[in-house]
């Protein structure tokens, strides 16, 4: 029993494939710079092939054709015919309000994600088309859609609305959807485990941090609030998105920058964060770093301002659920920058959060707990793997027990 787990997007794909109902992963990489210059596409199986080499391929059909060749190739394939794939997972940004969990792909299925484009215009249009690639290419074969927004589904209503008049969630559906759902509650469910409790007895606050960055208080296995909204660019700050901002600096700015609304959407989402206020010319923190470290304040600053932002959210939530169990670091800053824990746990003694510096300066990618013996609230830096979550939702979804037991 095999699942494949793809996930489209703008200019790549990315795939990995799972063996059994413990998801041991046999394969996986990605088609990146789709109709580029450069295109290339890497493969990499369990027995330590690698791959990575040049391809004609022009957009996601073609992509995951030349991912489906590979898995089959007699040389480094790790099966012999497609058909031994009982599942394909998807990754789907945006389900709107009519989706709240994983859900089978048919008809209806993609029509919510086709009505969803509006709101997710550089992410659904791929996630479909790499959905249609896949029924063409595996014909027959389950699939399942899994939504970032649908672990935000359940938030209540004073949570998601915005202070505009009621009708535009009406008319509209403008109110807060949030993403990395998939992260947080794959996250969240790790570390029930890790502290040996039922995720119904525990609240927490799961701390996305990558280039992209999202907050969520988890109360009881259920998102009550997440920092990304609307879109994605409210919230943190993040690598090159503002995250939250008065709306009264973009009348500002397009009034004296003379900025039409493409410009400021492009300012916004690709010219600000780290990148804007760091003013390095990179938006990866490790650079930030670099340059702080050789004495530039600007970067100083970006960094603390981004810290800032961590802290003000978890605040705010531990108030808002009014006590938290644990705090979770996962994502590529969350998971290996030492530096940021610190500095977001510096001086919680009083709300009972003291870090171990020798636990969390550890660099091993198993997930952890950091916090010192005096401290009341769990610290936890769990690597995420939304992949392996997709996969697990996908065969929750495709398969009874008794195929399962008979697999």
């Amino acid at each position: 029993m095999y699942t494949l787990v793809i996930n489209a997007g703008s200019s790549s794909v990315k795939f990995t494939l799972f063996r059994g109902r413990d998801l041991k992963k046999v394969a996986g990489g990605n088609v990146e710079r789709i109709g580029l210059k450069g295109t290339t596409i890497h493969y990499q199986n369990d027995g330590e092939d690698q791959i990575a080499r040049e391809t004609s391929v022009t957009n996601t059909h073609q992509a995951v054709k030349s991912i489906t060749e590979l898995l089959v190739d007699k040389d480094v394939g790790v099966i012999r015919k497609e058909t031994e794939i009982t599942g394909i997972g998807h990754r789907v940004v945006h389900g709107g309000e009519r989706i709240s969990a994983s859900v089978m792909i048919n008809r209806a299925t993609k029509q919510i994600i086709e009505d969803c484009i509006p709101l997710a215009p550089l992410h659904n249009p791929v996630n479909l088309a790499g959905i249609e690639a896949c029924e063409e290419i595996f014909t027959g074969i389950p699939q399942v859609a899994v939504f970032d927004t649908a672990f935000h589904a359940g938030l209540p209503e004073y949570a998601y609305l915005y202070g505009l008049p009621y009708r535009f969630y009406q008319e509209d559906k403008i109110r807060r959807y949030g993403f990395h759902g998939t992260s947080h509650q794959y996250v969240s469910r790790q570390a029930a485990r890790m502290l040996n409790r039922p995720i119904e007895s525990l609240k927490m606050i799961t701390c996305h941090l990558g280039n992209g960055c999202s907050l969520t208080a988890v109360d009881r296995g259920q998102s009550v609030d997440t920092s990304m909204g609307f879109t994605p660019l409210e919230g943190l700050m993040m690598g090159t998105r503002c995250g939250d901002l008065d709306p009264a600096i973009v009348f500002y700015l397009m009034e004296k920058k003379k900025l039409d609304y493409r410009q400021i959407n492009d300012l916004l989402n690709k010219q600000s964060g780290l990148l804007g206020l760091a003013g390095v010319g990179s938006s990866d923190l490790r650079d930030v770093f670099i340059a702080r470290d050789n004495g530039n304040r600007q970067a100083r600053t970006a960094i603390r301002t981004f810290v800032y932002r961590i802290r003000k959210y978890i605040g705010a939530y531990t108030f808002a659920m009014g006590a938290i169990d644990a705090i979770v670091f996962t994502g590529g800053i969350g998971e290996n920058m030492a530096s940021i824990r610190t500095s977001v746990c510096q001086n919680m003694e009083a709300c009972g959060i003291l870090i171990d510096p020798q636990m969390n300066a550890m660099t091993n990618q198993s997930p952890r707990e950091i916090q010192s013996d005096n401290s009341h609230i769990k610290v936890l830096v769990i690597p995420t793997d939304e992949e392996k979550e997709i996969a697990r939702q996908t065969i929750n979804l495709t398969y009874t027990k008794e195929s399962l037991d008979s697999g």
